[in-house]
C-alpha cells in the first residue's frame, strides 16, 4: 500500500575538484568523493501492466504481459540530484540498498527495475524549475546518463535559441544517442492514473520507522565504511566491493579464509569478475567458490604460484571443476625459485638482448621488460618475478 512521507538516500558520488592552474599547466586535480542527501517524495504501489520491447523489432514494438497484474513498487525522488553522474550514482545506491534489504534483485533485464528521468534546466541564479521533461525507455544506468546528458544540453540550447520547453515524455534512443517527443502532458492528471479507493495514503509513525530500521541488515555505505575500517581497504576497493551484496559476501568469506584483505580484493575486482563476465555468469553462480578461489590466492602468497600463472590456473578452474592444488600438480605448474636456475636463464637472457641490456644501463627502466620476458620464456612462465628481477638488476648494475 502506498507510504507518504519523506525519506532519503545517502549516495556517494564522484566530483572534479576543477582545474589547477597555481602551477600555470592548467592539470585536472582528481576527483574526491562527497556524500550526496537525495530526499524520497513518497513510495507507492502500483498494478504493472506490461513491458513495451522496442530493441531488435523493426517496424514496431512487442508487449511483454508475464509481469501483467504483478505489485510495482514506485519510489519518487525529490529534486535534489544536480548532475547526470549523481543520477547514476544515485540509482546504484537505490539499487544496493533494495538488494541488501532483500527487496528485489533488481533485475533491469528480467524488468525487476525500471526507471523513468525527469529533467529540468534554470538559469543560475533562479529558484523555480524549469519546465519538467520525462524520459523514457531506459534500460541500464549507463542509458540513464547519457540521457539526461542529452536533454540537458537539449534544453539548455532551445532556451537560448530563444525557444519554450513543453512538459511532455521523451523516449531514448540509444543507437542514435538521443531523445524524440513520444507524447505531450500538461498535468498530472493526463497520466491517467486511477487510485485503489481500498488503498488510502498513510503516513508511518516516527516510532514505527525506528523500529523498522532496527531490523534492516547492514547496508552498503556502512558497508564500506567497516571494510575500510576493519580491513584497510582504499575507498575506492570498499565502495566497488559493495556495490553488489554477494560479491561483497564472497569477498568477505575470502579474506576469513586467510588472504590478506588487499589481495582478495584486487583478485576478485580484476580477474575473477572478469572470468565471471566472459563467461556470463553471476558470482553466485561460480564453479570457485570463495573457500577455493582464497586457496589459489594463498598458492601465490607462499610463493608456489606467480601471479601469471594463478591467472591460468583460475580459468582451469572454472573449466574443469577441480581445486588449485589438484591442477598445479596435475600440471606441473610450480613457480621456480631455484637461484641457482634463474641465474642460468638470466644469463641467456642478458646475453640474448644486448640492446635492451644497453637501453636499460643508460635509463630507461622499461627495457627491463624484454630480458624478463626472455626469462619468462626460457622457464615456460615460472620463474618466480621478484627474484628475477633482483638477480637481473644485480647483474646488470
Amino acid at each position: 500500500m502506498p507510504v507518504n512521507g519523506r525519506g532519503y538516500v545517502d549516495v556517494e558520488t564522484k566530483i572534479d575538484n576543477g582545474t589547477d592552474f597555481s602551477s600555470g599547466s592548467g592539470a585536472t586535480t582528481p576527483e574526491r568523493s562527497v556524500t550526496r542527501r537525495i530526499g524520497i517524495t513518497r513510495a507507492h504501489l502500483e498494478e504493472d501492466a506490461g513491458k513495451l520491447i522496442h530493441e531488435g523489432v523493426a517496424d514496431g514494438s512487442l508487449v511483454d504481459y508475464n509481469r501483467g497484474g504483478v505489485p510495482l513498487l514506485e519510489i519518487v525522488s525529490e529534486p535534489d540530484i544536480r548532475s547526470p553522474r549523481e543520477a547514476y550514482d544515485y540509482l546504484k545506491a537505490l539499487k544496493a540498498i533494495l538488494q541488501y534489504a532483500e527487496v528485489s534483485d533488481c533485475d533491469m533485464e528480467k524488468g525487476s527495475l525500471r526507471c523513468d528521468a525527469n529533467v529540468s534546466v534554470r538559469p543560475v541564479g533562479q529558484e523555480k524549475f524549469g519546465t519538467r521533461v520525462e524520459i523514457k525507455n531506459l534500460n541500464s544506468f549507463k542509458m540513464v546518463e547519457r540521457a539526461i546528458q542529452y536533454e540537458i544540453e537539449r534544453q539548455t540550447c532551445a532556451l537560448e535559441d530563444g525557444e519554450s520547453i513543453v512538459q511532455e515524455t521523451r523516449l531514448w534512443d540509444d543507437p542514435k544517442g538521443m531523445t524524440y517527443s513520444m507524447r505531450f502532458k500538461e498535468d498530472a492528471h493526463d497520466y491517467r492514473y486511477f487510485p485503489d479507493p481500498d488503498l488510502v495514503p498513510f503516513t508511518l509513525a516516527r516510532e514505527t520507522v525506528e523500529a523498522i530500521r532496527k531490523t534492516l541488515p547492514e547496508l552498503p555505505l556502512d558497508r564500506a565504511k567497516r571494510f575500510m575500517a576493519d580491513y584497510g581497504l582504499p575507498e575506492y576497493d570498499a565502495y566497488t566491493l559493495v556495490e553488489d551484496k554477494r560479491i561483497s559476501e564472497y569477498f568477505e568469506d575470502v579474506v576469513k579464509a586467510g588472504v590478506a584483505a588487499k589481495t582478495s580484493s584486487n583478485w576478485i575486482l580484476t580477474e575473477l569478475l572478469a572470468v565471471l563476465n566472459t563467461k556470463n555468469l553471476a558470482i553466485e553462480s561460480s564453479p570457485v567458490p570463495p573457500e577455493s578461489f582464497a586457496r589459489l590466492l594463498r598458492l601465490i602468497e607462499d610463493g608456489t604460484l606467480s601471479g601469471k600463472m594463478a591467472k591460468d590456473v583460475l580459468g582451469m578452474m572454472f573449466d574443469t571443476g577441480k581445486d588449485a592444488e589438484t591442477i598445479v600438480k596435475e600440471k606441473g605448474l610450480v613457480q621456480v625459485s631455484d637461484t641457482s636456475l634463474i641465474e642460468k636463464a638470466v644469463e641467456k637472457a642478458i646475453a640474448a638482448n644486448p640492446r635492451a641490456v644497453e637501453e636499460f644501463k643508460a635509463g630507461k627502466q622499461k627495457a627491463l621488460g624484454a630480458i624478463v620476458g626472455f626469462v619468462m620464456k626460457e622457464t615456460q612462465g615460472k620463474a618466480n618475478p621478484q627474484l628475477t628481477n633482483e638477480i637481473l638488476r644485480r647483474k646488470l648494475g
